[in-house]
């Protein structure tokens, strides 16, 4: 049977805080990505912080992002030093361009994870995770480049999150994810897999979004499956999008 998850937009504000036990999960920057009339478009990728047992940031923003991102560990009573591991999903400037506030980190760039100038051996490669801890995980998640990562969180009030990089670009991007991906058939199991395991998903230039699992959908050939919905409150008003993905 095939699955349609359907994208939801919302009234009100957008959840950038999802408590947890014992990781929560903040998203300290939305991520954009405009077109220009003149064929360039201007983007930034999300940067989202996990606080618990460890801290993890994953992805950093642009080099542009340097300030804003030092405030916002700062208001967090945070200093670049206290960053236990920093997560860069996959290679592009917009995400990784400020690994270098991060000398002390354990960091996993794509399939790389170093610590200094040491490089692990890791099974990110072998399409196997890396466990950061009972409740964290680093999954591969290929597709966008050739070595994209996930990052898993199990425990918060909003489910299993995964943070996703570009993955997806963002809820409703049926139209747009294709263009930029390196390997779109890879990249459609990577989020087939996504959709079937995590109850939210925050994408790498967007809101997050909520992944409900409900009963049969009306319609030839559907079937009971996953809805992708905004991470806000309030009641939901359909978009002019439609489904924005149908895997089976």
């Amino acid at each position: 049977s095939m699955f349609l998850p359907l994208c939801f937009y919302l009234y009100s504000s957008i959840e950038l805080l999802f408590p947890g036990e014992p990781y929560s999960v903040s998203v300290l920057k939305v991520g954009y990505c405009r077109p220009g009339a003149d064929g360039s478009f201007r983007a930034d990728g999300t940067v989202s912080l996990l606080t618990g047992p460890q801290t993890i940031l994953v992805d950093t923003g642009g080099p542009w992002d340097r300030d804003f991102l030092l405030a916002c560990l700062r208001d967090r009573g945070l200093d670049p030093a206290d960053v236990d591991w920093v997560v860069g999903t996959h290679g592009h400037s917009d995400h990784i361009g400020n690994l270098n506030l991060f000398p002390g980190a354990r960091l996993i760039v794509g399939y790389d994870w170093s610590e200094g100038d040491t490089y692990r051996q890791n099974p990110l490669a072998r399409g196997l995770p890396v466990s950061i801890d009972p409740h964290v995980s680093v999954l591969p998640t290929p597709g966008h480049t050739g070595q994209d990562v996930s990052v898993r969180v199990d425990g918060t009030v909003a489910g299993t999150v995964l943070v996703a990089g570009d993955l997806f670009e963002c809820c409703s991007d049926e139209d747009s994810w294709r263009d930029v991906s390196l390997n779109p058939a890879v990249q459609e199991v990577s989020r087939q897999e996504a959709l079937r395991t995590a109850d939210l998903i925050i994408p790498g230039h967007g809101p997050p979004f909520r992944v409900l699992r409900r009963g049969p959908v009306q319609g030839p050939g559907a079937g009971g499956g996953p809805v992708q919905e905004p991470g806000a409150r309030g009641g939901p008003v359909w978009g002019p999008g439609g489904p924005v993905q149908g895997w089976g």
